[in-house]
């Protein structure tokens, strides 16, 4: 029998699960009926419930420490980062706005893969199409009465051809999320290294993977090799920029956080309220 625990994470004005699971930046996180979310990590399960203004989660206690504390960045002040930005009353908005959003510290390859299928794609369907690759291919875990399925390695997904994934109804992705996995599984793309590196290096060794263009690369960075300074940029971001920022704006100016600036932008303009 799986022992699980409840375990505080913070209030809604520090950890926001609406905020920050449906922020763009991840895609195995689902609402139920009540608002509770459910999700797999590194291979381990997890619910996350809000009470009033304080958030939990719901997971065996052994996890937390290994691998919860670490996703959700606990150990960041992400309130001294926020009130940090000086880059106008627009960004102050935003950040006002979205205060509660934390950047998951996703695993590399899930990550990278995820926002392979994400490109020309809308979330309800990258999230589709991420949920059938993980039945299909990744791990069965049984948490609280549910059947949940962790994400295929690099290693398993490498064996596979291109049409072998026309189920999952990827489209042309099918043949970069294989190309991925064959350079992530042989090597020729080490993402614990790029993970050290420094951004413009790691930027470099992204871009030069197949169907890996910028916007995909820089999701990568942020959400799944911990460059915080990563700024992805789509057609929200490039709407946003071009009404309320300088024709020469630069998010280098945002410093080693402009990352988590950009997802206070996002998430403002997807929202409506930002126009």
């Amino acid at each position: 029998m799986q022992v699980t625990e409840k375990i505080y994470l913070g209030t809604l004005r520090e950890i926001d699960p609406v905020k920050t699971f449906e922020c763009g930046q991840c895609f195995r996180w689902n609402a139920d009926e009540k608002g509770d979310y459910w999700g797999v990590a590194f291979g381990k399960a997890a619910k996350v419930v809000t009470e009033e203004d304080k958030v939990y989660i719901i997971c065996k206690g052994e996890d937390f420490e290994s691998i919860w504390r670490g996703y959700f960045d606990l150990d960041r002040d992400y309130e001294s980062i926020r009130l940090s930005f000086n880059a106008g009353e627009y960004l102050n908005r935003c950040a006002e706005f979205g205060a509660g959003i934390r950047i998951l510290q996703q695993e590399r390859w899930e990550a990278l893969c995820s926002f392979i299928i994400s490109q020309c794609n809308n979330i309800p369907r990258i999230k589709g199409i991420v949920e059938k690759l993980c039945r299909a291919y990744g791990e069965k875990i049984e948490f609280e009465e549910r059947e949940l399925y962790s994400f295929p390695s690099a290693e398993k997904l490498s064996l596979l051809a291109a049409e072998d994934l026309a189920h999952i109804r990827s489209g042309y992705r099918a043949a970069y999320i294989v190309d991925a996995a064959k350079a992530v599984s042989e090597g020729s793309i080490d993402l614990e290294e790029l993970a050290r590196a420094d951004c413009d290096t790691a930027l470099k060794g992204l871009l030069s993977m197949n169907g890996v263009g910028k916007k995909v690369a820089s999701c990568a960075l942020l959400f799944g090799l911990g460059h915080m300074e990563a700024f992805p940029i789509d057609v929200w971001m490039k709407r946003a920029l071009k009404e309320h920022f300088a024709p020469d704006f630069d998010p280098a100016v945002l410093g080693e956080y402009a990352g988590l600036a950009q997802q206070y932008i996002f998430y403002y303009a997807r929202s409506g309220e930002g126009k």
